[in-house]
């Protein structure tokens, strides 16, 4: 058998034929032709469409870029600049220096602009506010930090720490804007302070008293307008004026010193995870000044916790475009998300009340921070008005005209509203600056002498000293409970070096804002009264019109009486808060929770509640009332702090 034949041999290859006069490019020439032949297919709107979607792609990753650039620019600086502690001031404070002699001895926190709202006569005054993305940034992460440093400061005591409640060892946040500044010692509050935090222990009856009735006003509060302004407390609701949780932080001091430890703390929270003041919405100046920048001043002194200056430094920065004014007598508002500023749609005036009775607040926070803008914005309103002509021996008028810087209303004076607290202010800027500005005292001792001139009588049959109104020359018995802060600031005056004539008429003055409240059939006083000047058998001293017969739940009499039983310790100026409290406790406290103003202080069968709880109730009365039954004079030492006018304490300069 024969083998097959073999096959042949197998070849492989590739025939590759190559067009004349082109040559091979990889498909691209292919390719490009397609996509161009794709394009021109396309209509004139499809391309369009195509070429925005592409340019709006580039651009959101340019922005994205420089977004995360500045982030870890941010970071870095921050590395870089290391920890920084501020301190809580101890009681008696280093005479103020101006930031440009001494920068280092200040510690702050960066500004923040302002600014809105529409007026009537004076041009809007924009200020543009920062970077909102940028700064929304920096606000999200330093609200962040301050929580997670909060709970791990606010701990509960049960677990050994103390730390918590005096609020020490705690680190402001370092934002990328802020100028390196040099590291002090752990804040720390006062002695007089860490003192309060113990003070439930040795607490009268009468103090407990004050301690029930605000817990039962913070009972409503907390239940029915949590983080809102104000309590309504018949309706069970709330109202709003900023939108800022005005009660909380007006009573965050009023907390600290009767020692309610679990509602501070909670309110401490909500002021670190709530309170931004990044918002669309006009402020009073004034209003919001001695409330919310007051409030949150003291609670720093008090606690020594670093956020609450933060937050006022962040808030004083938003209030300042008001000041930007012609004359640079302030505005009466201010928009703190916009940073525009107006007087009343009424009017291009200011009260002078308002504008001369944010001084205090604004200095201690440029002592604090070291920013000058505050102090100098503030001093220069008092050296205006210190210069201006239509006084009257010392008295003021009513109102100021921002344009202008000139007093209008001339010949009408009153120690009453729009006019009250300019002379209280006037003797507390001595004090605080540590008795050296001679100025503002002269100023003080000729307006009391005003007062004695020209507003100064007594009453019938009782023989009532009180102060009166001067109207164009005429003389009216018209007497605003507002005024009975005088009796207080008289004392306070005399305390501090003044003549001792001064006690005296505090104390006549006192008599009569306790007449005031017990001759009403329920022991409170109206907003308003008029005096009987002539012998009539049938009159009492005090009048009262049917408008007038409301009672707000002030404070000014329980505050005189508080100065008046510190300063001469007779027992009764103690025994005539005590009935006060009685009253507010059988005619204003409302069953469910809170304390209601009322409409009718002479019918006791029915007062008529009004539904609204102030925020000075928490921050003012109750907290005089209890400081007046103390019998601790170190309690918030007249030598050692001075209350702005909604009762907050800030601390004393040191002379140099």
């Amino acid at each position: 058998m024969y083998p097959p034949p073999p096959l042949p041999p197998r070849r492989d290859f590739i025939s590759v034929t190559l067009s004349p006069g082109r040559s091979y490019d990889g498909g691209q020439g292919l390719r490009r032709r397609s996509f161009w032949r794709k394009w021109k297919q396309l209509s004139r709107l499809q391309r369009n469409v195509v070429l925005f979607l592409l340019a709006f792609l580039m651009l959101c990753g340019l922005l994205s870029y420089i977004s995360v650039a500045d982030e870890w620019k941010a970071v870095g600086s921050r590395l870089a600049e290391g920890p920084k502690m501020r301190p809580a001031n101890p009681p008696v404070l280093p005479a103020p220096q101006r930031a440009a002699e001494n920068l280092e001895t200040f510690a702050g926190v960066s500004p923040q602009k302002p600014s809105r709202h529409f007026r009537r006569r004076p041009p809007n005054l924009q200020i543009r506010a920062p970077d909102g993305a940028a700064k929304d940034r920096r606000q999200d992460e330093a609200q962040r930090r301050a929580e997670a440093a909060g709970e791990a400061r606010w701990e509960d005591d049960a677990q050994g720490s103390r730390i918590s409640w005096r609020g020490t060892g705690t680190e402001p946040e370092q934002g990328p804007q802020l100028p390196p500044r040099k590291a002090e010692a752990a804040p720390r509050p006062s002695p007089q302070a860490l003192r309060m935090r113990n003070s439930p222990a040795s607490q009268n009856e009468r103090q407990k008293a004050v301690v029930a009735a605000f817990r039962h006003a913070w009972a409503g509060y907390r239940k029915f307008a949590w983080g809102h302004d104000e309590l309504k407390p018949v309706s069970k609701s709330f109202s709003e004026w900023f939108g800022l949780g005005l009660t909380l932080i007006d009573a965050l001091d009023t907390m600290w010193i009767l020692g309610l430890k679990k509602e501070f703390e909670e309110a401490r929270k909500w002021v670190s995870q709530k309170l931004l003041f990044q918002k669309n919405v006009d402020v009073n100046l004034f209003e919001s000044t001695i409330r919310i920048l007051g409030g949150l001043l003291s609670a720093f002194h008090l606690s020594g916790d670093v956020l609450f200056l933060e937050k006022a430094e962040d808030f004083g920065d938003r209030l300042m475009p008001a000041f930007q004014t012609p004359s640079k007598i302030p505005y009466s508002d201010v928009n703190i998300g916009t940073g525009v500023a107006h007087p009343p749609r009424w009017t291009s005036d200011s009260t002078v009340a308002e504008v001369t009775s944010i001084q205090l607040e604004f200095r201690e926070l440029s002592r604090l921070t070291g920013v000058k803008k505050f102090q100098e914005a503030v001093e220069e309103v008092t050296r205006r008005v210190h210069s201006l002509r239509g006084k009257k021996d010392g008295l003021v008028p009513m109102f100021i005209n921002t344009n202008s810087g000139l007093f209008t209303h001339l010949g009408v004076f009153t120690l009453g509203a729009r006019a009250d607290s300019y002379y209280e202010y006037l003797l507390k800027q001595w004090i605080q600056g540590g008795k050296k500005e001679t100025q503002l005292l002269e100023d003080y001792l000729e307006a009391v002498e005003g007062i004695r001139k020209h507003l100064l009588h007594r009453s019938e049959p009782g023989k009532l000293t009180f102060v009166g109104e001067l109207a164009h020359g005429r003389f009216s018995a018209k007497m605003d409970h507002l005024v009975c802060f005088l009796p207080g600031t008289l004392a306070l005056g005399a305390h501090h070096g003044l003549p001792a004539d001064h006690m005296e008429l505090a104390q006549a003055l006192m008599d009569t804002c306790y007449q005031m409240n017990r001759q009403m059939e329920t022991g409170l006083s109206p907003e308003i009264v008029h005096f009987n000047l002539h012998p009539q058998k049938s009159h009492k001293d005090v009048q009262v019109k049917a408008a007038d017969r409301h009672n707000l739940l002030r404070p000014e009499t329980v505050e005189s009486l508080f100065y008046l039983y510190r300063l001469t310790g007779h027992r009764k100026y103690q025994d005539w808060g005590w009935e006060i409290l009685r009253s507010f406790n059988a005619y204003a406290r409302v069953p469910s929770g809170g304390y209601s103003s009322i409409s009718n202080v002479q019918d006791p069968r029915n007062p008529q509640p009004r539904d609204k709880m102030e925020s000075f109730f928490l921050g003012e009365t109750l907290k005089y009332l209890y400081l007046l039954f103390s019998d601790d004079p170190d309690l918030l030492s007249l030598d050692t702090y001075v209350f702005n006018t909604e009762a907050h304490p800030l601390p004393i300069w040191a002379p140099s």
